[in-house]
């Protein structure tokens, strides 16, 4: 059977500023992501599965990227762990703010690759992550493919 890939897009507002970066976002600010997520796979054969004719319910991959992705960054701000900002990181979470630190710069590209381990880790056997889109405005995106990362 034939292999096909399917795509639902996700919203979410995250805060985040770039460290040590040499212009705007240096300081702490905020985007409206976008996020395209495409799986590969061939559909269910199987004429008794309730999910017969589907690659992945599009509930159930709702259900991993929301619980990776979204609900996790969604109305947070991420800062690289060793940023000068730590201080301030601090006080929001001391304040109940959602606060997120990674080892890494919280641009969209090194977002995008978290990201995919992430999701890539929760996919069934037989799905692939095909590939990711993240935009973060409405002229600027990142996307990652697998072909491009085997």
């Amino acid at each position: 059977m034939s292999k096909i890939r399917i795509t639902k897009q996700f919203n979410f507002e995250t805060g985040h500023a770039l460290y040590g970066y040499d212009g705007k976002c240096k300081n702490v600010h905020g985007h409206s992501y976008k996020l395209s997520v495409t799986v590969i796979g061939t559909p269910i054969s199987d004429t008794n599965n309730v999910k017969y004719g589907m690659v992945i319910d599009f509930k159930d991959l709702k259900d991993i990227v929301e619980s990776e992705i979204v609900d996790v960054f969604d109305h947070a701000t991420v800062f690289n762990k060793n940023t000068p900002h730590i201080e301030l990181a601090k006080e929001l979470a001391d304040r109940g703010h959602s606060v997120i630190l990674v080892d890494y710069q919280p641009t969209s590209e090194m977002m995008i690759i978290d990201f995919a381990d992430k999701i890539k880790k929760r996919l069934p056997e037989n799905i692939e992550l095909h590939s990711l889109k993240l935009r973060e405005t409405g002229t600027s995106h990142a996307e990652w493919y697998a072909s491009d990362n085997q």
